[in-house]
């Protein structure tokens, strides 16, 4: 085994490692593929890839960043919708082995993919990451929402008229190339954090530098999309995401307020169902989480894991005393709707405070 930086990886390498994430049988999940960690590497130093070998070849490739003590997490921790190694079937590794290899006493995770057996046991819960499904083509899925949600598909669709009729022809562009439309995204998607009181993501330089960079990625298994909804000469709404042949993994989704009453982000994913459809993508991921409009758009359902995988140890038991807790206070509530709508509330109210 041995452990490189994200720049020492070289073109076998990579080729080797989607190879092997080609044969996974899992869904073709961006996050999952190379560049995302070499992306992820230009921008958080501490970034790692261990990388097995069986054979004489690559057998193996585990991404992750490494932070004091040994504590380590997931390649992108914070932003990253897929995480896990890519193995070989039936590598013999264990979780434990890996982790003495890489020189880490902990490593936490907060969307490990379903099916990673090697770090499934060190899962503290399980989430449902809703889906679309357009395999069988946007008329199908459409099928599908006037039998599961025809009052929703109807008022959206009627919304967009609307839209039209009153501020301008609605125009929609699936991969917008344009810096200042994602940079208008960006600064939307910080005021909603604001106004919802909750961490702008992009007030940290390594996440925004990270999406620009991804804007720019073009590869068939992992490029940067940037969707944008038009009225007249407007954007209305907008979305970044990534896409590789057949998943289309939704990252993050906004809109200008002034057009709340269109709901532009509705329309915005309807059309880029139908979009990723036309362009042979069969999946598109709106990532873990509940709300309304994930069920009001989905068909169907992954699961992932968040926890964190340990090797006995002093230093591991820093790590469970530091991170632990807080993670459990947050799950209690988190599983209590009556608990998170007052937390919900209290952040909308910090979010007006701060607005001031």
């Amino acid at each position: 085994m041995r452990v490189l930086k994200t720049e020492e990886l070289d073109e076998g390498d990579t080729e080797a490692w989607r190879e092997l994430r080609a044969k996974s049988g899992a869904p073709a999940n961006p996050f999952m593929e190379p560049e995302f960690t070499l992306a992820v590497g230009r921008v958080r130093p501490a970034a790692r890839v261990a990388v097995l070998w069986e054979d004489g070849e690559p057998a193996g490739f585990f991404p992750y960043e490494r932070g004091p003590l040994g504590h380590g997490r997931a390649i992108g921790l914070g932003v990253s919708d897929c995480q896990g190694a890519v193995l070989r079937p039936g590598l013999a590794v264990t979780a434990r082995e890996l982790m003495r290899a890489c020189a880490l006493s902990a490593w936490e995770f907060d969307n490990l993919e379903a099916g990673q057996g090697l770090f499934a046991p060190a899962a503290a819960e399980e989430f449902a990451s809703p889906v679309i499904d357009v395999g069988a083509g946007y008329e199908a899925y459409e099928q599908v929402l006037r039998t599961q949600s025809p009052k929703f598909l109807k008022t959206t669709l009627a919304k967009e008229r609307k839209l039209g009729r009153q501020a301008g022809p609605v125009r929609f562009v699936f991969d917008e190339r344009d810096p200042a439309a994602l940079r208008r995204l960006m600064e939307w998607k910080s005021a909603q954090y604001r106004r919802t009181g909750r961490r702008d993501r992009f007030a940290k330089d390594w996440i925004s530098t990270l999406v620009r960079l991804l804007h720019e990625t073009r590869s068939p298994d992992c490029s940067g999309v940037l969707s944008v909804l038009y009225a007249g000469d407007r954007p209305v709404a907008a979305h970044f995401g990534l896409r590789s042949r057949t998943v289309l993994s939704c990252w993050f989704p906004a809109y200008d307020p002034e057009f709340a009453k269109y709901s532009p982000g509705l329309i915005l994913h309807l059309r880029m169902a139908e979009a990723a459809a036309e362009k042979g993508i069969g999946m598109l991921d709106l990532g873990r989480g509940s709300a309304e409009y994930k069920d009001a758009l989905k068909t169907g359902e992954l699961r992932v894991h968040e926890g964190s995988a340990a090797r006995p140890g002093a230093r591991a038991a820093l790590y469970w005393l530091t991170r632990e807790p807080p993670r459990r206070a947050h799950s209690f509530v988190r599983n209590r709707p009556r608990l998170a709508g007052y937390a919900q509330q209290t952040l909308n109210r910090l979010g007006r405070l701060r607005g001031r």
